[in-house]
């Protein structure tokens, strides 16, 4: 019996083929528009996501104002953090601005950072060629540089920088390496930088106390345990001062965002789902009208002995195919769309099994939904009203 009423169903939709694609039309769009916006929208997020975690999502910054009595932090502070559990190093950072000379030509107002090995050790992509800074570096508060991919363009073109001198702040410094250009996201860009070990920086660029502090952690999940020990360090270090210092966690500020996201995705996802329930309305409109011009055969199937039930599951399938099939044609469509959409803005493409799943059964529950009640009209059509057309 259903794979008659199956058969019957598919025959009456291919007999009709406009008005069944007409119908399905508001179905397509709303699939579409589904996996489309979220495509699009999941692509977005994972891309940022991706290039947000690269700035550190292991890492919580420390920043010192500091107070009248103690101007950020020194030496025994940074080895009383170092102690705390869960911290696998500490990376201090001197900023500055200053000019570089090289071989007559001058650069002014560059950006100038003091560094340890760990912040080097941290990431490995950070440098291009040459070596990075290391303890000895430190300890002797040698003059040496890395320099950034715009100042090696600038200086250097056509020439390889290691080993070259250069002047900052009229001191001489030895080039031990070149830093990877910066793209993309970024909350500050290394193009234009001289990084220099921090020790070095505190006595070159006339600072006295480090203002910031990078403190990477070995388990984020333990980021805000590790949180409350670190203040747990700084709180008697500044007297118990308000306002004397913040500490910033990457992790948390990748996770609000992520969140942000996925509550951008379902309301992108609730107004495309308004164009399904307008197919669904369509569906139901169409069936209406066909249950009007097959008055006849509903007529003749019951006098020969057809039951109410598979009057209405013969209608109900004839429903549930036009939004499937309106739902695969959507889900074609919308990949197209989104495929397109993310090589133009330069994202990552993928449809997840979950969205695909959403939107395929969400077009067969508009199907049923809205292919019920003609469905239990037809049924219900009685077999001499229905013969009397005749």
């Amino acid at each position: 019996m259903l794979l008659e009423s199956i058969l019957m169903s598919w025959e009456n939709i291919v007999k009709n083929k406009l008005r069944s694609f007409l119908t399905m039309l508001g179905i397509v769009i709303g699939v579409a528009s589904i996996i489309a916006l979220i495509t699009i929208v999941q692509g977005a997020t994972n891309s940022i996501s991706n290039q947000v975690s690269e700035l550190g999502a292991n890492k919580v910054t420390v920043t010192a104002m500091g107070t009248p009595l103690k101007q950020g932090l020194n030496e025994e502070d940074i080895s009383n953090i170092s102690k705390v559990g869960n911290i696998s190093g500490v990376s201090p950072t001197i900023s500055g601005k200053t000019g570089i000379v090289y071989n007559g030509k001058v650069i002014e107002n560059v950006a100038v950072q003091g560094k340890n090995d760990v912040y080097f050790n941290m990431d490995s992509s950070l440098l291009k060629t040459g070596r990075p800074i290391n303890i000895l570096d430190l300890d002797s508060k040698n003059q040496v540089a890395i320099i950034g991919n715009d100042i090696v363009n600038e200086l250097f073109y056509g020439v390889n920088p290691l080993g070259k001198e250069l002047m900052l702040n009229g001191t001489t410094y030895t080039v031990i390496g070149t830093l990877q250009g910066s793209s993309g996201f970024s909350m500050g860009s290394n193009n234009e930088s001289v990084v220099i070990p921090y020790t070095t920086a505190l006595r070159s660029l006339g600072v006295k106390n480090i203002s910031s502090l990078d403190v990477f952690l070995e388990d984020t999940t333990l980021a805000d345990d590790t949180v409350t020990e670190i203040k747990g360090v700084l709180n008697p270090a500044f007297n118990y001062k308000d306002n004397a210092y913040t500490i910033f966690n990457m992790g948390d500020m990748i996770e609000s965002f992520e969140s942000m996201m996925s509550m951008m995705s379902l309301l992108l996802a609730g107004i495309a789902a308004i164009s399904l329930v307008v197919g669904g309305i369509g569906i139901m409109n169409m069936m209406l009208v066909s249950i009007t011009e097959r008055t006849t055969e509903i007529g003749l199937r019951k006098a020969l002995g057809a039951t109410p039930n598979r009057i209405q599951l013969q209608f109900v399938i004839e429903a549930i195919f036009l939004s499937v099939v309106g739902g695969l044609i959507g889900l074609v469509l919308g990949g197209v769309i989104a495929y397109t959409a993310a090589t133009l803005i330069g994202t990552g493409f993928s449809i997840s099994i979950s969205t695909i799943s959403l939107a395929v059964g969400f077009s067969g529950l508009v199907g049923i939904v809205f292919g019920y009640m003609p469905a239990r009209k037809a049924s219900r059509l009685n077999p001499i009203d229905a013969l009397r057309s005749l």
